[in-house]
């Protein structure tokens, strides 16, 4: 094949690995931008729930079965879905959008996961704006739509600044979860030792008694996986752009366990505790099930039974300042839209492309769509796990290098992801049509999916060429 550079799009010639001198300890950018994700109210309160709506949820089988498999999660986001982007970013310098181009092509790599992933993390801010502008409103005097506005449009300054401005966002405000967790669980501590999975999920089905049934153990586990990767599989395949600020591979490495393994065990792992403890005591149980009442539901999220442990006038400034920190996810997901925007189409002002995703995040939160479509952001966020299989793949297949950009449309990529994406979404066809088979861990199996496939596609030969990069000048 020609060596010609017009065989290479402009967004990929003009790429620019990031200098050694711009790089930083893990614990100054990687660790507390992740952790940021995690301490986000909307994830540790979905811990102990099941899309499903399964009796008891994930503390059906005991509180040591739902961590356990909170344990495995964490281990999983680390090492399948964040550590092999963040070397291959550690090692060129390069984002996501260009190493990307090694597996699905360089017109291929435009599309998946480049121009899509900046598209997806709009979609992410909206819903921040949305349940964050709501939680704010219950105590500014200010309209909640008006606060949508103001909360997009900052976001969206602070990620289009830098990975650096973002982790300083990160980096204090997160400490309002974490102490309202910690403050949580020493209120429900002593109620742990009481806990009865069989009492708790009698008493959820005296609530809902329509509920599909009761999770085992490989149940309970596979749900949490399903949970815990589907919300962090695209941010896993940005570990690229995070690995492009590390210095070598032990801040990759460290800056992975502690921001996403420790932090997903700790802040999941809490909410996990905090939700046994509250139903494992008589006083708090009986209050959880009159506000359960109250609310024509059983309330199986840590976040709802804030008021239950701290009091009605308390949890209403409580639940304020969650909102207020939830603003680095936000930051986050305008982040890693502005690093797509800015690297796909460089010739763009990227405040033109992040801003028009930005108005689209806020008009998605102000009319209230936002609100509704978490279940179609974490199935789109689960589809990301072929993208950081077939980049495992890759990754060994070159013996750990990047390997430069393949022509046109790699097939090995686009055959892995088709694949795996199709595994992933089998829950949903499941559920829409029952001829379709269930899938537990999703997320998980759809990764491996893409793995094996990449692998077997390139020993077929299904790899198209690689295409030098032309030398700087």
């Amino acid at each position: 094949m020609s060596n010609q550079p017009s065989q290479l799009p402009s967004y990929i010639t003009s790429a620019t690995p990031n200098p050694a001198s711009n790089r930083a300890p893990w614990y100054k950018n990687t660790a507390p931008t992740y952790a940021g994700i995690f301490l986000w109210f909307v994830f540790w309160q979905g811990a102990t729930t099941t899309q499903q709506g399964f009796l008891g949820g994930t503390l059906a089988q005991g509180a040591g079965v739902a961590l356990l498999g909170l344990v495995v999660s964490a281990l999983v986001c680390h090492a399948l879905f964040y550590l092999i982007p963040g070397l291959f970013g550690m090692k060129t310098g390069l984002p996501l959008y260009i190493v990307g181009t090694s597996t699905f092509g360089a017109n291929g790599g435009f599309i998946m996961p480049g121009f899509l992933m900046g598209v997806l993390q709009f979609g992410w801010l909206g819903v921040n704006i949305y349940f964050s502008a709501i939680a704010l409103s219950a105590v500014l005097p200010v309209p909640a739509q008006v606060i949508m506005v103001i909360w997009g449009v900052l976001a969206a300054f602070v990620g289009l600044k830098g990975i650096q401005y973002v982790a300083k966002v990160a980096s204090l405000l997160p400490l309002i979860p974490l102490v309202v967790l910690i403050v949580m669980f020493v209120k429900t501590q002593a109620g742990l030792a009481n806990f009865s999975a069989t009492q708790f999920v009698a008493s959820h089905r005296s609530l809902t008694p329509a509920s599909p049934g009761i999770l085992d153990q490989w149940g309970v586990i596979a749900a949490v996986l399903t949970y815990v990767v589907g919300f962090f599989a695209t941010a896993g395949a940005a570990g690229v752009d995070f690995g492009t600020n590390s210095r070598d591979k032990k801040d990759v490495n460290m800056g992975g366990l502690i921001g996403i393994a420790f932090a997903i065990v700790l802040t999941a792992g809490l909410s996990m505790l905090i939700v046994a403890g509250v139903y494992g005591s008589p006083d708090l149980s009986k209050a959880a099930m009159a506000a359960g009442v109250a609310k024509k539901g059983f309330i199986l999220d840590s976040f709802n039974l804030i008021p239950v442990v701290m009091g009605d006038g308390a949890a209403k400034w409580i639940m304020f300042l969650l909102a207020v920190a939830a603003f680095p996810p936000a930051c986050f997901s305008s982040f890693i839209a502005a690093n797509s925007f800015k690297t796909t189409m460089p010739k763009v002002n990227p405040f033109i492309t992040v801003g028009i995703g930005a108005a689209v995040s806020i008009i998605l939160g102000v009319t209230g769509l936002a609100g509704k479509v978490i279940p179609v952001f974490v199935i789109i966020g689960a589809s990301f796990g072929p993208i950081c299989g077939a980049m495992l793949a890759d990754f060994a297949l070159s013996g750990g290098k990047w390997t430069g950009p393949r022509a046109g449309f790699n097939p090995a990529g686009w055959i892995a992801w088709l694949l795996g994406f199709f595994v992933g979404i089998l829950p949903n066809l499941h559920a829409w049509c029952p001829c379709f088979p269930d899938m537990p861990a999703a997320p998980v199996v759809a990764f491996l999916v893409g793995t094996a496939v990449y692998y077997v596609c390139a020993k077929l030969g299904l790899q198209s060429a690689i295409v030098p990069l032309p030398a700087k000048k």
